[in-house]
């Protein structure tokens, strides 16, 4: 016969199984409307006329408000209540995707996106830092299967702009993935509030302090621009490379193959990272992407540039998530700002890389810029390598975990 005791453990475990859907199942939405962008844009051109330049100011519109939402999220945390939280940005995400089906012109849609970014952001901000304690014993996996379901989702988003476009109409894709949301909106209304023992506490300038001087912050900050950096380049001009090195017919597809391989990629960083270590495990991805990259960009030919791509993808996939969960570690009481100061660094990191490599592609061609990422692939390695050689491991140092159970 159950205990009062057993009843409560029992409801406790449910409710953070449905809450682990819910975030899972929003991340990989968010995912599939932000790689929707690069599929619609030449729709864009042409059913609004829009010129070239203009259609350049998809990306910044799209991740001004991110930032700025998920930043003021990382500043209030502890303060307002999650759940609550989650249910605006996951209300207010579902309904700017269907707006962006409505537009009836481009500046609106730029209006729109913004919109979007902004509600994204406040459910980036809310969502990770609750599986990190949701799971305090567990970040590094279910952080890796976090950044999974994203992939999940940002793959399948040009597929569903694929399907739109065969059915002739492109907006049919912004209104399936915005009635995607519902039941997830549903969801979230009805659940409970997230059952944890410590949540984040609120931040205050001496918290700022800490975060800021925290070694294992700075590591996670230097190692997430190298590795987002990279990432940026790949996403902007990995076709401009695999253009005239691979079959017309693959040419696309290129990407697609690297958005597949973080997949199986970050589900082996979650499944690995409570065995290997947070700083090994960097090490070791870090070294299986610059094999990747030396092949794929020096030596490679035909498919093997493909082949290539895949075993980069793999390596690079699981950087984020294992360097994210190695500073909250280190404080998990600020969880939010922390996942905060990661969204933000990345943002700088996929912006401003590809823009560098544009002035190199202008002036000594695209097979000299991507030979370039080598350069942060080997600046992630040694910073992985000195602070495991002077911090070690976040549990060797400063780990306070908290005392909810897994």
């Amino acid at each position: 016969m159950e205990t009062a005791t057993d009843e409560e453990t029992t409801r406790e475990f449910d409710g953070r199984r449905w809450w682990t859907l819910a975030v899972f199942a929003f991340v990989a939405l968010e995912g599939a409307t932000l790689q929707m962008q690069g599929a619609i844009i030449p729709v864009l051109r042409t059913t609004f006329g829009t010129a070239q330049w203009q259609l350049g100011l998809v990306s910044p519109a799209g991740t001004v408000g991110f930032l700025v939402f998920v930043a003021a999220v990382g500043a209030v945390a502890g303060r307002l209540e999650t759940r609550k939280l989650l249910l605006v940005g996951v209300a207010g995400t579902g309904g700017s995707v269907l707006l962006m089906g409505l537009v009836p012109s481009f500046g609106a849609f730029l209006v729109v996106l913004l919109v979007r970014g902004a509600f994204a952001g406040i459910g980036r901000g809310s969502d990770r830092p609750l599986l990190s304690h949701l799971y305090p014993r567990r970040r590094g996996q279910l952080f890796g299967y976090y950044d999974m379901m994203w992939a999940v989702g940002a793959t399948l988003g040009p597929l569903v702009v694929t399907v739109a476009l065969w059915m002739e109409n492109w907006r049919l894709a912004y209104y399936a993935l915005a009635a995607s949301f519902l039941p997830l909106v549903a969801l979230i209304w009805f659940l409970p509030s997230p059952s944890v023992e410590s949540g984040d506490d609120p931040l205050t300038l001496a918290g700022v302090r800490r975060i800021v001087q925290n070694p294992a912050v700075m590591v996670m900050a230097a190692g997430i621009l190298f590795s987002t950096g990279v990432e940026g380049g790949l996403f902007t001009w990995l076709t401009t490379y695999a253009d005239g090195r691979v079959p017309a017919s693959l040419v696309t597809v290129s990407l697609s193959i690297l958005l597949v391989a973080y997949i199986p990629g970050r589900f082996a960083a979650g499944s690995l990272s409570e065995r290997f270590g947070y700083l090994p495990l960097v090490f070791g991805l870090g070294s299986l992407c610059l094999v990747g990259a030396v092949y794929t960009f020096v030596f490679a030919a035909g498919l093997g540039v493909l082949v290539g791509v895949f075993c980069i993808g793999v390596g690079l996939s699981g950087l984020y998530p294992t360097l994210l969960a190695y500073a909250t570690e280190s404080a998990p009481t600020h969880s939010a700002p922390i996942n905060a100061l990661a969204l933000v660094v990345s943002s700088c990191g996929i912006a401003g890389v590809p823009t560098l490599m544009g002035f190199v592609i202008e002036r000594s061609g695209i097979a000299v810029a991507m030979r370039l990422l080598l350069v942060p692939i080997v600046g992630l390695l040694v910073v992985a390598l000195v602070a495991w050689a002077r911090l070690g491991t976040v549990a060797d140092t400063t780990r306070t975990v908290d005392s909810t159970g897994d």
